[in-house]
């Protein structure tokens, strides 16, 4: 047996709303991510590790607020003092945050199953999600990442690039299908491929 994802039985693939006269390249584009893995690691007070010993996957998580550490399959989000989410797409990455965030230093807690993804690419990206957001996306950056609402739901918000706008947006399981339903109603208005 395999397990669902999230959107599954709601994610529809097509274009939609107000794509008349436009070309398919220049819609935004709305996906689910699937197939990643996110670990919540924290550090407690008490911990004598060094922050600057800190290595997961070959990066150096950010003490920065708002920062995002990353190569190819790996990035750590800062999601608060002393706690980053590890999301990635290696099959073993449990072991090698184990390997360097020992049990007597950090709590770690796999919430892969208990969060949905989803993924805005395109230009307008950051329109849509001012119709929601009370974030300054003006100021938001690659690479940044923030705990917010969107339509009262709350989410994690990522920018994975500038050109073209990307942003991975996390919430709870639970609430993926209503964010969903927000997102894609929002971006009806220059329209939209779900892919």
């Amino acid at each position: 047996m395999t397990a669902m994802t999230p959107l599954e039985s709601i994610h529809k693939k097509g274009i939609f709303g107000n794509h008349h006269k436009k070309n398919k390249s220049d819609l935004l584009k709305i996906s689910e991510v699937k197939a990643l893995t996110i670990f919540q690691v924290f550090q407690y007070k008490r911990s004598k590790v060094n922050f600057e010993n800190i290595n997961i996957d070959g990066i150096k998580p950010s003490k920065q607020s708002l920062a995002v550490s990353s190569n190819e399959k790996t990035r750590i989000l800062w999601n608060a003092p002393r706690t980053w989410l590890v999301v990635s797409q290696n099959e073993n990455i449990f072991k090698t945050i184990k390997e360097n965030c020992n049990e007597e230093n950090f709590a770690i807690t796999d919430i892969s199953h208990s969060r949905a993804v989803i993924q805005i690419e395109g230009n307008g990206a950051t329109e849509i999600l001012k119709k929601g957001c009370p974030i300054n996306f003006n100021e938001f950056k690659e690479n940044n990442c923030a705990g917010t609402v969107f339509q009262g739901i709350n989410i994690l918000v990522e920018k994975l690039s500038d050109k073209p706008e990307k942003f991975n947006i996390f919430t709870l399981r639970s609430f993926a299908e209503s964010l969903y339903f927000h997102i894609t109603d929002a971006s009806l208005e220059d329209g939209y491929l779900g892919v």
